[in-house]
């Protein structure tokens, strides 16, 4: 199946949104309600992509270790340390568990 002309109408679709946004930003107003609702929407999302690639590996669980790595992740994160510690602790982790036999 040939892609090219799929591949043309999503590039064209994705410059026309990126024009829009900004052309259409003074004429549209968003009510207050939609707002908070896209808001919680993309923290749904946000966490739900997070929970599946943390959690699954070609539709298998993926053991403790890396649940475990993400935690370390996250709680770093909270504490706002810088990001080269919090992926560096998260990769350690999950390698130190992983090692010791933590699956």
């Amino acid at each position: 199946m040939n892609l090219t002309i799929p591949l043309i109408a999503l590039i064209i679709g994705t410059y026309a949104l990126r024009i829009a946004g900004p052309a259409l930003r003074t004429r549209v107003t968003i009510s207050p309600r939609i707002d908070k609702v896209m808001t919680t929407a993309v923290a749904v999302i946000f966490v739900a992509l997070i929970a599946t690639s943390t959690l699954l590996v070609d539709r298998d669980f993926a053991g403790f270790a890396l649940p475990a790595g993400v935690a370390v992740a996250a709680v770093l994160a909270w504490r706002k340390a810088p990001f080269v510690v919090i992926v560096i602790a998260a990769a350690a982790t999950t390698a130190v568990l992983r090692w010791i036999g933590v699956d």
